[in-house]
C-alpha cells in the first residue's frame, strides 16, 4: 500500500526570511494513487498584518484570520496527517521553506528534502517547453479548475493530485480502480475470512466410479507421480 500526501499552503507574502508566515495549509490522502477522501485543511493566525498584494491571490485577510488558531496550536495536527509519507508539492521549494521556517521556530523537526516530490520539476521534465504552472497543466490535461477564482490550499491540493497522477501516467489507472471498486457488491469489496471446516464433506463419487478410476490408474504406463 502506498500512501503519499499532497499538500499546499498560502502565505503573506514570497520570502519567509522577511517574516512572511503561512496562513493556510491543505492536504489531501492518497493511497495507491487513489484520493481517499482523508483531508487536513486549516486557516491560520500569522500574528502580523496581511498585505494587501497577498490578500488579492488568495482572499484571505487580517481580520478574517485574527481569530484563527496559530501554527504552533496546529502543527501536531498536521505533522500526524502527513506522518512520514511523500509529500507531493507543486514547487516545493517555496512550500517546504516556509513550512521549515515555522517548524524551526517551534523547535521540531525540518521536513526532510527526500520524502518531497515536486511536481513542477516533474513538469518540466515531462513539458520542458511549458507553461507549467498549475492552471496551465489543468488546462493541459484537461482538469476542471473552473472553481479557482483564487488561490485556495486545497482545492488546489485537490487540482494537484489530478495533475500528479497525469504526470506519472497513472490517472487513467487509477480512476479505473477507484470506478471498479465502487461497482462491486459490498459482500465482495469487505475482507473475505476462510475458515477451516470442522467436519470434511463426504465423497460425492460412487462406488462404481471409485472401481473404475482405480482401474484407469492401473492400466497406466511407468508410475504416477502422486504415488511416487
Amino acid at each position: 500500500m502506498i500512501r503519499e500526501v499532497v499538500l499546499d499552503t498560502e502565505t503573506t507574502g514570497l520570502e519567509h526570511r522577511l517574516g512572511h508566515r503561512v496562513v493556510e495549509i491543505g492536504a489531501l490522502e492518497l493511497l495507491n494513487h487513489i484520493p481517499t477522501g482523508r483531508t487536513f485543511h486549516t486557516y491560520i493566525n500569522p500574528e502580523r498584518e496581511m498585505p494587501p498584494e497577498a490578500e488579492a491571490i488568495h482572499g484571505l485577510g487580517t481580520t478574517f484570520l485574527k481569530d484563527k488558531p496559530v501554527f504552533a496550536s496546529i502543527v501536531d495536527g498536521l505533522l500526524d496527517f502527513v506522518a512520514d509519507s511523500p509529500i507531493i508539492i507543486h514547487n516545493a521549494s517555496f512550500d517546504v521553506g516556509f513550512l521549515n521556517a515555522e517548524l524551526t521556530a517551534l523547535g521540531r523537526v525540518s521536513l526532510a528534502p527526500e520524502r518531497i516530490i515536486d511536481t513542477l520539476h516533474l513538469a518540466r521534465q515531462k513539458h520542458p517547453a511549458g507553461p507549467n504552472s498549475l492552471d496551465a497543466l489543468c488546462k493541459r490535461y484537461g482538469i476542471d479548475s473552473s472553481l479557482r477564482s483564487k488561490h485556495g490550499a486545497l482545492l488546489d491540493s485537490e487540482l494537484l493530485a489530478d495533475v500528479y497522477l497525469e504526470l506519472i501516467g497513472g490517472r487513467q489507472t487509477a480512476l479505473s480502480l477507484a470506478s471498479a471498486a465502487k461497482t462491486l457488491p459490498k459482500a465482495v469489496q469487505s475482507t473475505v475470512v476462510v475458515g477451516v471446516r470442522l467436519r470434511p464433506l463426504a465423497s460425492r463419487l460412487s462406488e462404481e466410479e471409485k472401481r473404475a478410476h482405480a482401474g484407469l490408474i492401473a492400466e497406466l504406463s511407468g508410475k504416477p507421480l502422486w504415488n511416487s
